[in-house]
């Protein structure tokens, strides 16, 4: 299975699940699911065994915004961590599929929900590994909004001071959080120049497009970098369902049996 049609098939389940369970947050799940396709394809992606989920050598990846669960579960679920079947029980009482991220998932690494606390995890664990003679990665996604916390700042310089170049850090640059834009909510100005300032390698991209994303994502780093690097991924809130695109109401909206229908259709349910 190659990254498109993972990508295809992760935003299908995310919204059956959102659906069944009333919940919310689908906006937020599809505009990570290209990132996620690209990072979970097989013999392309991250160094991942689904059939051994706490594998040593694996590289690491942690969701910060953890209300976008369900697109994860669905890479996970569709890369053989568990069946797929349990993807039904997303949001019931008792389930391990938590309406946020949780651990107790096989091939999960960290809970989290409270957004900022995910990277200072994150630059733990490497600066740990480091210590350790270990030498797998650790892809780190967050969301533009999820930058207002300091925790993620504060990391940054920590990481950078450290030089932690097993570090990536993809941002979800959507522009929109909770109720409104990520610009009217806080300003955060020129990312890019901001990253770049507290030590980072930048680089932007569409966040959509899966061979950007492959090549600024997976590709080694230059020789003799030792920076973390910092992946701005330009992206559309609700990408592939032509309703919820761009639209903040879908942050905490939960699908109709007439519009989940519209949009598997959209999708390309087979």
């Amino acid at each position: 299975m190659n990254s498109i049609e993972l990508a295809r098939r992760i935003r299908l389940h995310a919204l059956r699940m959102v659906h069944a369970a009333r919940a919310s947050h689908i906006g937020s799940a599809l505009s990570i699911a290209d990132i996620l396709a690209v990072l979970y394809a097989p013999e392309q992606g991250l160094r991942l065994r689904p059939a051994d989920p706490q594998w040593s050598e694996r590289d690491r990846f942690l969701l910060s915004k953890g209300h976008a669960c369900v697109a994860v579960y669905a890479a996970l679920a569709e890369r053989g961590f568990f069946p797929l079947e349990e993807l039904q029980t997303y949001g019931r009482d008792f389930a391990r599929l938590m309406n946020h991220i949780s651990h107790q998932v096989p091939g999960v690494e960290f809970s989290t929900g409270s957004l900022g606390h995910a990277l200072p995890f994150g630059v733990g664990k490497l600066l740990a590994a480091r210590l350790r003679g270990e030498s797998w990665r650790c892809v780190l996604l967050l969301s533009d909004g999820e930058l207002n916390e300091g925790s993620n700042w504060e990391a940054l310089m920590f990481a950078a001071h450290h030089r932690l170049s097993q570090l990536t850090v993809v941002v979800d640059a959507n522009g929109l959080q909770s109720l409104t834009t990520t610009a009217e909510t806080l300003d955060l100005g020129d990312l890019a120049t901001k990253f770049a300032a507290f030590g980072c390698a930048v680089a932007e991209v569409d966040g959509h497009d899966h061979a950007a994303l492959r090549g600024a994502l997976l590709a080694p780093l230059p020789e003799g970098e030792s920076r973390p690097r910092v992946v701005i991924a330009r992206t559309v809130k609700g990408r592939g369902v032509s309703f919820m695109e761009n639209e903040v109401a879908w942050h905490y909206r939960s699908p109709s049996d007439a519009q989940l229908a519209q949009a598997l259709q959209e999708i390309g349910d087979a």
